[in-house]
């Protein structure tokens, strides 16, 4: 029996005794700020835009209400969010949570088993989580209906609409209950996600624990400006500094897959996750790499929110992103629960532009270092010589009797 002292900080929000005990058997005992401002307002069943930099324990802050009120309250919840990776990761938070209520969940993503999902939705799942096109897909089919959602969670919904989700999101939208709870949880807080919240929430509380764009706090952030073709050479400098798991951006799954490489040429353990691989392929890495096989993860940004991974040592952003939310969620990825973590990034010169950008979000300036020693270039490969090269005309073409 755990006594209600063990509950610590989670006392006094609101949580029935069942759930106050399956967070303490998970050792958390301090709620995050983000916890602590969201949890009452979702249990009285209010709609709330929260704003919060990644690896706050956002999850939760949704979970533990839905979970609560699902036990007092007929219908279903349902969870949107942007990548498989982060519903694989929401289902596993809630079922931990959960676990000793007898919850039952359905996950609705792409590059899965459709004959699975229509299984799991055969068993009655009280909460659904889905990226938006697999749930289209399954509306599309009639295998899931909405009409009984009374909960609504739109998890990292900026990234949901940098991806191009807007018009699923809002078809899915447009089909729920008027009657219902909508949860918004959000890095940053552009136009659309305001339009979303006026369309189709009521009164919505706004809890923002930091401005938008704040980068995570006790993330140390440095800047190098280094050529293109030297970026890899800093990149070895840097892996010999590290002992620690280092998680590296680039903008290409091109660009990706041919830097793992070279890394795991350089005797790393290393491996790569993008939106070519396979579901089964990206978990695969993932696992990896949250087991220590893999001390080396290489991503592009589908996986910037995907990797809830604690402690993560680095973040390289070999390249900068496209845009500049996303460097708040790929560092992000260190520094999570209350850790601290380092944040180093690559700009080539021409970059300027972007940095000030940057900048301009987070608020801040960023550190430039100056370039360590670096290792020689690698000698580049000769062309064959031939031993008797043909002889050639006057006019730059082979003589009629080398001609083939």
């Amino acid at each position: 029996m755990i006594n209600q002292s063990s509950h610590n900080g989670f006392t006094g929000l609101g949580i029935a005794p069942g759930l106050l005990n399956a967070i303490a058997l998970l050792n958390f005992t301090e709620p995050t700020p983000i916890q602590r401002r969201t949890i009452p307002i979702g249990i009285e069943g209010k709609d709330v835009i929260a704003i919060a930099q990644t690896g706050t324990g956002k999850t939760l802050a949704f979970g533990v209400p839905m979970i609560q009120r699902l036990a007092q309250i007929k219908g279903r919840g349902l969870i949107l969010l942007p990548t498989r990776e982060l519903a694989i990761q929401v289902d596993e938070a809630l079922h931990a949570v959960g676990r000793a209520f007898g919850l039952r969940t359905a996950v609705l993503i792409g590059g899965a088993s459709m004959t699975l999902q229509h299984q799991a939705l055969q068993r009655k799942p009280r909460i659904l989580i889905a990226t938006p096109g697999r749930l289209l897909d399954h509306m599309e089919q009639r295998t899931v209906t909405l009409s009984d959602i009374h909960i609504l969670v739109l998890d990292e919904a900026d990234r949901m609409l940098d991806m191009g989700f807007a018009p699923q999101i809002n078809k899915i939208l447009a089909t729920l209950p008027n009657e219902r709870q909508t949860m918004l949880f959000s890095a940053t807080i552009p136009q659309e996600i305001m339009t979303i919240a006026r369309r189709y929430m009521e009164l919505p509380i706004h809890v923002e624990i930091a401005p938008s764009g704040t980068a995570a706090e006790k993330v140390t952030q440095e800047l190098f400006f280094v050529s293109k073709e030297a970026k890899t050479r800093l990149l070895q400098v840097l892996l010999k500094q590290y002992h620690g798991p280092v998680l590296i951006f680039t903008r290409t799954k091109h660009g990706a897959r041919n830097l793992a490489r070279k890394i795991k040429g350089g005797g790393h353990a290393a491996t790569d996750i993008h939106s070519n691989l396979s579901l089964a392929q990206r978990r695969q890495a993932l696992e990896g790499f949250k087991s220590g096989k893999y001390r080396i993860l290489v991503a592009t940004d589908i996986a910037s929110r995907g990797i809830d991974v604690i402690g993560i040592e680095l973040v390289i952003n070999y390249d900068l992103p496209s845009n500049s939310e996303d460097y708040v969620h790929r560092i992000g990825r260190t520094g999570r629960a209350g850790l601290t973590g380092r944040a180093v990034s690559f700009a080539t010169f021409d970059q300027r532009g972007e940095v000030k950008s940057i900048e301009r979000l987070i608020r801040t300036a960023l550190p430039v270092k100056t370039l360590p020693t670096l290792p020689p270039e690698p000698p580049q490969a000769q062309p064959p010589q031939h031993s008797h090269p043909p002889r050639h005309s006057h006019y730059g073409r082979p003589s009629k009797r080398h001609r083939h």
